[in-house]
């Protein structure tokens, strides 16, 4: 039998006093600034469900630590391109999670998106669907 203490909603909460969150209306702003890349750590089933921000990159949640790290065989140079990451999930569980794990790693420069992809669509901002073939 599992007995957890500090349940996801605890550590979710301790995350998000500690760590940069970027409301929708300002991410909207950021997703047209070069100096910015968007990251989605949701899985690949969930994208090709519900589609993706346009020109974000996919990190999946249990890649990020790997391949954020110059010095892991797994590195992806993306992580070097822009000066600012904003991470999102499909709420913002896991990408407040992300960030909070990357701060831990001293990274400075990542945020994540307050309410997630969820937040993003009723915010009236754009989905595409590029896995769905016509």
């Amino acid at each position: 039998m599992v007995i957890v203490t500090r349940g996801i909603e605890t550590l979710v909460d301790e995350a998000q006093k500690a760590i940069r969150e970027i409301a929708v209306q300002d991410a909207l702003a950021l997703s047209k600034d070069a100096d910015w890349l968007i990251v989605d750590v949701r899985e690949a089933r969930e994208r090709e469900r519900d589609g993706i921000i346009p020109g974000s990159f996919h990190c999946p949640r249990g890649m990020v630590e790997f391949w954020i790290d110059p010095n892991s065989p797994y590195f992806k140079t993306i992580f070097n391109s822009k000066p600012n990451l904003l991470f999102h999930c499909a709420l913002d569980w896991r990408s407040t999670l992300t960030v909070y794990t990357l701060q831990q790693m001293g990274i400075t420069n990542a945020a994540h998106l307050k309410g997630g992809l969820k937040a993003w669509k009723e915010a009236g901002g754009t989905i595409t669907f590029p896995f769905h073939k016509e």
